[in-house]
Order: C-alpha cells, then sequence, then structure tokens
C-alpha cells in the first residue's frame, strides 16, 4: 500500500490503497472479467511481470481479490468489495473519455487496442461459424502490424501471428484511426468514406464488420454514459 494521509477522510483512505502505479488499473481489467495472470498482463502490456504479482498480492490482502486454485489453475477474482469499485472505474473512464486530450503516439498500442476489441465481440452479429479479421496496421513498427481475431461461437482468440485460416475479412487502418474510432472520436461510415480505414472481403461481411465490434469507449464519448 502506498504511504498514509493521516487523515479521516474516506477518500484519503481509499487513495492510499489505490493511488500507487498501475493499481487501478489492474482493477479495470478485473472488472472487465479477466481473471488468468497471463490475460491481466495481455490488458496491461507494460507493466512487469513481477509488479503485477506484487500489486495482486496487496489487493488480495486488502480484501479487493480472492486467489483461487483449482488444480494447476490459479484465478484471481474480484470479492464483493472490489465489486464496488465497477461504478468508480466507469466513472473514471467516462471522464477520461470526455475530457482529456489528444492521444500521444506513446499512447498507441495495437496490442492492447486488439485485446480490448477482443472482448466486446458481439457474437450475436456475426452469423458465420468460424471468421477470421486480419488487421494491416499501416506505419506500425513490422513486428507489430498484421494482427488476427479468429471468433468462433462464444470465443475470441487475438493473434500476433498468422493462425493458418483463410482470412475473411482483412482491415488496413492506420493504428490512431482505428484507436480513433474505438474510442468514439470517429466514426465507422466516416472512416471508410474517407479511407482512413479500408475493409476487404466479401460484400456481405464488408458491411456487417462495424457491427461486430461495440466499444464502451465510444458509448461514452458519444452519450456521456458509462465507459464500461
Amino acid at each position: 500500500m502506498g504511504s498514509p494521509y493521516h487523515q479521516f477522510c474516506p477518500v484519503a483512505k481509499a487513495m492510499e490503497l489505490f493511488d500507487e502505479r498501475w493499481t487501478l488499473l489492474l482493477v479495470r481489467e478485473l472488472v472487465l472479467g479477466s481473471e488468468r495472470f497471463n490475460d491481466l498482463r495481455r490488458g496491461l502490456p507494460r507493466m512487469s511481470p513481477s509488479l503485477l504479482s506484487t500489486r495482486l498480492h496487496q489487493l488480495t490482502v486488502a480484501g479487493i481479490v480472492q486467489r483461487t486454485v483449482d488444480g494447476s489453475e490459479v484465478r484471481y477474482v474480484l470479492t464483493p468489495a472490489g465489486r464496488d469499485l465497477e461504478p468508480v472505474v466507469s466513472a473514471l473512464g467516462t471522464w477520461g473519455s470526455r475530457w482529456t486530450g489528444r492521444l500521444g503516439d506513446e499512447d498507441l498500442d495495437p496490442k492492447l487496442l486488439m485485446w480490448d476489441m477482443h472482448r466486446n465481440v458481439v457474437h450475436s452479429a456475426i452469423e458465420e461459424t468460424r471468421v477470421v479479421v486480419e488487421f494491416v496496421f499501416t506505419g506500425a513498427p513490422r513486428g507489430s502490424r498484421r494482427w488476427w481475431l479468429v471468433i468462433v461461437p462464444g470465443e475470441v482468440d487475438v493473434c500476433d501471428t498468422d493462425p493458418g485460416f483463410e482470412v475473411s475479412v482483412t482491415v488496413t487502418a492506420g493504428l490512431r484511426d482505428l484507436t480513433e474510432i474505438w474510442r468514439g472520436e470517429n466514426d465507422w461510415p466516416e472512416a471508410l468514406r474517407t479511407g482512413a480505414v479500408v475493409v476487404e472481403g466479401p460484400v456481405g461481411l464488408r458491411r456487417s464488420l462495424p457491427s461486430w465490434f461495440v466499444s464502451p469507449l465510444a458509448g461514452a464519448n458519444r452519450s456521456g454514459e458509462p465507459a464500461l
């Protein structure tokens, strides 16, 4: 935990736990449903594994997280106290969407974007048994330029190497352009009209693809609704 503020104010007492770097973002990942250590790492790609372990331990000691073990599988789940943080995280996301400035280039991360998109797939909007969406980020470093989402009923896999399946649809875009769509600063029709995003594939799949991904961040930017 952070250094004590020595104030009786409940905000001060809460911040003794949450004002340490990465702690609240870790809670965000747990609120969004990540439970395994590796999944938490993928949602926090710039957080070191050792610091992640430390923060999970701190949250467990504080009664925010419960560590469960089933055979060789370890999961981290929010306790009732942790679940009570969901509206706090949501409100912060809404505020950030409305009031923080333009993203810097250092804020753009294809790994995090793909991870966030993969957990917000609308399976009911996809009729095919399996859909493979290839994303090509123009201008991104060579090692992070191409990504694939393999979507089957109830499950989505994120791949940074070719999964070996036939590609159903290819989305070519600048990383900033697609990130701005995901954040609600632009929308699919406008990006497609201007050529900022190009979608290639069968007509039916091209037309329906925007409905496959619904971002909670975009909803917050456009309507002021919670960001989670």
